[in-house]
């Protein structure tokens, strides 16, 4: 390259909820000057649509048959990220309880994945400095060949402690047991799994604040950028 400038770097952060994966990853891009992807929140744009057009979500050929029908569009300013639903910002709707307890069967879908899968790879490879991907599936499945794949990983105990403070005074064991549940949807699902990628680099944000993963992530890229 010239100029000296760097190579756009590509970096898949995976893990289940409440390990700090979103806080982490919009403050890496933004501190490293590159793009960021919530994918989660396509799968939600996608579920709320699903919701709002009445479409049967027990019925996986009923989704399957319109998962190409919504326009999902997604903002990767780390600073504020958008999304839109052809058109629409869903960003509020989005996170509703109605959505997040859909959003697994939908994400189940193999047309559904599919479809977000290409969108993703679309948005990730025409970053031109480069971006972080936060999701589920971005090291094994959406994005194999990243520059740098880690995976943040949390005991349950401190997950459901961070969930119920950002769920606004939710019940601390009711949000773990959520949370296992959604785990145990999101690893034993056939399409694109819940998985960490041989090549990932983990990191337990258990012990650790929120400062100290983003610093050690943000080390772990500079060190990527640094040998390319």
């Amino acid at each position: 390259m010239e100029n000296g400038a760097a190579k756009p770097v590509i970096v898949a952060i995976d893990g289940p909820s409440g390990t700090g994966k979103s806080s982490t990853s919009k403050a890496v891009a933004a501190q490293l000057g590159l793009s960021y992807l919530d994918t989660g929140a396509q799968y939600r744009a996608i579920t709320w649509w699903m919701v709002t057009n009445g479409i049967d979500i027990e019925d996986p050929s009923a989704i399957a048959a319109v998962a190409g029908k919504p326009e999902i569009v997604s903002g990767t300013d780390p600073s504020g990220p958008t999304i839109t639903v052809d058109g629409v910002d869903v960003a509020a709707p989005i996170r509703t309880q109605e959505v997040t307890s859909q959003v697994s069967a939908v994400s189940a879908v193999p047309e559904v994945r599919a479809r977000i899968t290409e969108l993703q790879r679309s948005i990730a490879t025409s970053a031109e400095r480069g971006v972080v991907v936060e999701g589920r599936d971005i090291g094994t499945t959406v994005l194999p060949d990243a520059d740098l794949k880690i995976f943040l990983t949390a005991s349950p105990e401190a997950r459901a402690a961070r969930r119920s403070g950002e769920l606004k005074g939710a019940d601390v064991h009711s949000t773990r047991e959520a949370l296992l549940k959604r785990d145990a949807a999101d690893s034993s699902r056939k399409t694109s799994p819940l998985a960490k990628a041989d090549d990932a680099v983990e990191v337990d944000t258990t012990e650790l604040t929120l400062q100290q993963v983003i610093e050690c992530v943000v080390t772990l890229v500079e060190e990527k950028r640094a040998a390319q």
